[in-house]
């Protein structure tokens, strides 16, 4: 587990001002969610965090390692991993396949490109301990093909978790999954806290509050109030600027 640290970070595309003076925590073993209404900037602040975009001033830092000019690559090295977007999935491969390789990009291994991941118990043994925790173990040998939508974002969670990272940046895991899917993703996500620190992104408020041990909430590119799940819901500007708006939505 890591402590991520994002320190008064700002990002504008020419005159818009998408991320401005945001400054959270992710503590070691929570949960951070960031809500916020649509166009409220969260995707571009994971983006900054992940290391696809660059902020123009202030600080991403890792267990206080200033990691705001690293690399995407060099990121996932040192254990932050953005889930979805970590690794393409493989179809034409088993879902055990698709976690091995995941495990081999994170530590290089002698197992080569075009040999059968078969070959190598090690990334094998990695790479179902990854679909275990992502509930996908009785999965191990489906082609990638067949899964469902909620399976394959679950598989693209253990190719994060195969990577070993102490954070893991989910955006929007849930979105398009419904019915049990999604609560086998949230149940997931649920047998994982305390095992890794996490920031998510997420939409579907009750899984936010049933996951989530702190909340911070995004508006015009600013954070206007952080606090617990039921610190959030009782906070008159949050409910004015989202979550009366969304909780309507709801009824």
């Amino acid at each position: 587990m890591s402590r991520l640290e994002i320190d008064h970070l700002d990002k504008s595309f020419g005159a818009l001002r998408v991320t401005e003076d945001v400054s959270l925590t992710a503590e070691p073993g929570e949960i951070h969610a960031i809500i916020g209404p649509n166009g409220a900037g969260k995707t571009t602040l994971i983006a900054q965090i992940s290391g696809q975009l660059r902020p123009d001033s202030g600080a991403i830092r890792l267990d206080g390692r200033d990691i705001t000019r690293t690399s995407m690559p060099e990121r996932v090295h040192l254990g932050l991993a953005r889930s979805f977007q970590i690794t393409q999935t493989l179809p034409g491969f088993t879902v055990l396949e698709n976690a091995a390789l995941a495990v081999q990009a994170r530590h290089g291994s002698s197992f080569r490109f075009w040999a059968p991941v078969a070959s190598e118990a090690a990334l094998n043994d990695a790479a179902m301990r990854a679909l275990d925790a992502a509930g996908l173990a009785d999965r191990a040998g489906a082609r990638a093909s067949a899964l469902s939508h909620g399976e394959h974002r679950r598989l693209e969670l253990a190719c994060a978790l195969a990577t070993e990272p102490g954070v893991l940046l989910l955006d929007e895991p849930l979105a398009g999954v419904g019915g049990e899917d999604a609560d086998a993703f949230v149940a997931a996500l649920r047998a994982m806290k305390g095992r890794f620190t996490m920031l998510l992104i997420e939409h579907d408020m009750d899984a936010v509050f049933r996951l989530a041990d702190r909340v911070s909430v995004l508006v015009y590119g600013r954070i206007i109030a952080t606090g617990t799940p039921a610190e959030i819901r009782a906070d008159a500007q949050v409910r004015a600027a989202y979550l009366g708006e969304e909780e309507e939505d709801a009824a």
